[in-house]
C-alpha cells in the first residue's frame, strides 16, 4: 500500500457504495483500496477517491444543501478520448455531454451511480 501523502484525495457522496466500487473499478481503471459496507476508497494512479455512502461519517458531516452529487468533478487524462468513449459506450454507459473541444484538448462528461460527475480528458497535440 502506498502512503496517504503520496495521493490527491477527493470524496465523492455516494448512495449505493458497492455500485459506485464496481462502476469505477470496471470502467475506469480504478482498484480498490479499502472497502466496508459505508465506505470505500479507489485508487487510480495519484489519485484517492473516497466514496462514502449516507451512513458513512464524510457524509453524515456534510450539510445538506451540500450533499447533492454533481457539482464538482473529477478529472481523467486519456491517450486516445475517442476509443475510451467508444469502450465505454460499448459497456452499457452513456455521457452526460456531447465531447467539448477547446485550445487545451477535448473533453466529454460521465456520471457515476450516484450522479457524480467524471471529466474525461484529452489534451491538444502541441507541435
Amino acid at each position: 500500500m502506498t502512503a496517504p501523502n503520496e495521493y490527491a484525495s477527493v470524496r465523492y457522496l455516494v448512495d449505493d457504495v458497492q455500485a459506485a466500487v464496481d462502476f469505477y473499478t470496471t470502467h475506469l481503471g480504478f482498484t480498490v483500496n479499502m472497502q466496508a459496507p459505508a465506505f470505500a476508497d479507489v485508487i487510480r494512479g495519484p489519485l484517492r477517491l473516497l466514496l462514502s455512502g449516507p451512513a458513512s461519517s464524510g457524509a453524515r458531516a456534510t450539510p445538506a444543501e451540500y450533499g447533492a452529487p454533481g457539482g464538482n468533478r473529477i478529472h481523467l487524462i486519456f491517450a486516445d478520448l475517442d476509443g475510451e468513449i467508444e469502450r465505454l459506450r460499448g459497456a452499457g454507459l452513456s455521457f452526460r455531454s456531447d465531447v467539448v473541444a477547446g485550445p487545451g484538448g477535448r473533453q466529454i462528461l460521465l456520471a457515476d451511480p450516484a450522479g457524480n460527475l467524471i471529466e474525461l480528458f484529452e489534451a491538444a497535440q502541441r507541435p
